[in-house]
C-alpha cells in the first residue's frame, strides 16, 4: 500500500500557473500590438514617399525637354498606389502640376487614403520643386495626435509640416 501512495505525482499545470502564463501573454500583446500598428503606419508613409519620389527623374526629363507636365499627360510612368485616395487627376489621389510660366517650379503630391491605415489617412505627401531644380518634401494635412497620426510616421527626409 505504501508504494501506491508514493507514485502519485503532479500530472499537469495548476490553475495559478496557467493564469500566470495567460497574464504574461496579455502583457506582451498589449505592448506588441500598438508597436506593430505604428510600424505599419510608418512603412505606408515611407512607401508613398518613395512611389512619388520615383517620378522626379521623369519630371526632370520632361522639364529639360521644355515640356511642363500637368494634368492627364503627367501620369506617364506612375503606377497607381492602393494607399492613395481615389480622387486625383489619374483616379488615384496623385496630382502633378508644373506650369510653363513658373519656369520649372511645381509640385507632385498624393493624399493617403484607400487601403492605408486609418492613422495616416488624409496625410498629403508633397514634393515641391523650385525653379532652380531643388526638391523638398513635406507631409501636410495632419498634426500630431490628429486621428491617430504621429509626427514620427513621417520619414526623416520628409518631415511633417503644418
Amino acid at each position: 500500500m505504501r508504494n501506491m501512495q508514493m507514485k502519485h505525482g503532479q500530472q499537469g499545470f495548476t490553475l495559478i500557473e496557467l493564469m500566470i502564463v495567460v497574464a504574461i501573454i496579455g502583457i506582451l500583446a498589449a505592448i506588441a500590438i500598438p508597436q506593430y500598428q505604428d510600424y505599419i503606419a510608418r512603412s505606408q508613409v515611407t512607401r508613398v514617399v518613395g512611389e512619388i519620389s520615383a517620378l522626379k527623374t521623369s519630371v526632370e526629363d520632361s522639364l529639360m525637354r521644355g515640356q511642363y507636365p500637368s494634368g492627364s499627360n503627367a501620369a506617364v510612368g506612375f503606377t497607381s498606389s492602393d494607399l492613395l485616395e481615389d480622387d486625383g487627376d489619374f483616379g488615384t489621389g496623385f496630382k502633378l502640376s508644373f506650369a510653363e510660366a513658373d519656369n520649372g517650379e511645381g509640385s507632385m503630391s498624393g493624399v493617403m487614403g484607400g487601403s492605408s491605415s486609418g492613422a495616416v489617412s488624409g496625410a498629403e505627401i508633397l514634393l515641391s520643386r523650385t525653379d532652380t531644380g531643388t526638391w523638398t518634401c513635406a507631409v501636410t494635412g495632419k498634426t500630431d495626435n490628429d486621428g491617430g497620426w504621429k509626427n514620427s510616421y513621417a520619414p526623416t527626409g520628409c518631415p511633417t509640416s503644418n
